[in-house]
């Protein structure tokens, strides 16, 4: 199916003198999955509600394949909204929750058949059409409201936390299925989430939202791989975040930053100098012998490990009084550090990124919106 291209212009929602949407500017392309990623009050549920009509914004422009959406109805919009409730008719059975909307539109009753069918068969559930909500599991009624979404065929499909309802295996079962039905029907998914897992899993790509405005927007491994700000690297995962000088460019065009009194290579990231904050992820921090020799090696210390099932996670607390951690796969052998255990800190410079400090901007932002 093509189409379904959305573009936001300058888009801002204020509710007093609150702005929960201020001024964003995005282009989602069609038959993308798109997921506004971030914490509750970030502005992503609001964002969501505005490209459906649910919301009127109070700037800006909203672009579906190159028309102008800003102040139409939610009706007269090709999108439909699947929410976390489901809102299923619970006197209706399958079929009629997912013929609903056609009869409103007077599609003719063997073309219903037809389309209801053939939705319901996307979503595997052909044989229970005949059943009521209340006779389903939550996964099962999250496939119909899948349906009864899907069957009008809109160019766009937006999904408000349409899993959060649900318990946390059954969650990442709906995530992989979801994606499938994505690439089949091949229509644009614009999916809102506070689930970092759901995010990274799904989408093609992702914007993190804070405050009201777009922090980054990447493809999940960019995203995890290459920060754009502090709050990116701090909010999406986990990361070691750790203060640091910078001190300019080696002979490679690599970052050298001094971190407490060790000079240290940083091979991502971008600087000017002065204050920054250094970020490498658990997962790249390498434990060696104490006192074992070479470049972005600091002596550290074993506080505590945590057995994690599938790996270990470790937390050193490093010379320069920074903590990090640490997390090494389980491969069934004894676990070689105890609390107390010296060990040589590695920071691989492909791994350590550095990041302007922006403390000062973000103190600023906020004291900008309290003036309001």
């Amino acid at each position: 199916m093509s189409g379904g291209d959305v573009e936001l212009i300058d888009l801002a929602k204020s509710f007093g003198r609150m702005r929960a949407v201020d001024g964003i500017n995005l282009h989602i392309p069609g038959g993308e999955f798109f997921s506004l990623l971030g914490s509750s009050g970030c502005g992503k549920t609001t964002t969501l509600r505005m490209i459906a009509g649910f919301e009127q914004p109070t700037g800006g422009m909203i672009l579906l394949d190159g028309a102008d959406m800003t102040g139409m109805p939610p009706h007269r919009r090709p999108v439909n909204t699947v929410f976390q409730s489901y809102a299923l008719f619970p006197h209706l059975n399958v079929f009629d929750n997912v013929a609903f909307g056609l009869r409103r539109a007077k599609i003719e009753s063997g073309e219903v058949k037809r389309r209801v069918n053939e939705a319901l068969a996307l979503v595997q559930l052909t044989e229970f059409e005949r059943r009521r909500p209340s006779q389903m599991s939550g996964g099962q009624q999250q496939r119909v409201a899948l349906a009864r979404a899907l069957v009008l065929k809109p160019a766009v499909l937006l999904l408000d936390e349409p899993l959060g309802a649900l318990d946390a295996r059954l969650r990442k079962q709906l995530q992989l299925e979801l994606k499938t039905l994505q690439q089949q029907v091949g229509i644009t998914f614009v999916y809102v989430t506070h689930d970092q897992e759901e995010a990274l899993t799904m989408s093609d790509r992702i914007a993190i939202m804070s405050e009201g405005h777009i922090e980054q927007v990447a493809s999940p491994q960019e995203m995890y791989e290459a920060p754009a700000t502090i709050f990116v690297a701090d909010f999406l995962g986990v990361s070691n975040l750790m203060t640091a000088k910078a001190l300019g460019k080696d002979e490679k065009g690599r970052c050298r930053i001094r971190l407490g009194q060790f000079d240290l290579v940083a091979g991502q990231g971008e600087v000017k100098g002065g204050d920054t904050k250094a970020t490498i992820r658990p997962e790249r921090v390498r434990l060696e012998p104490h006192g074992t020799p070479g470049q972005n090696r600091i002596p550290g210390m074993v506080e505590r490990w945590v057995y994690l099932g599938n790996s270990v996670q470790l937390i050193v607390r490093l010379e320069t009084g920074d903590t990090v951690q640490a997390l090494l796969q389980n491969s069934g052998d004894e676990i070689p550090y105890r609390a107390g255990t010296p060990v040589q800190v590695h920071l691989p410079p492909e791994a350590l990124r550095v990041l302007a400090d922006t403390g000062a901007r973000l103190a600023l932002e906020t004291a900008e919106q309290e003036d309001l």
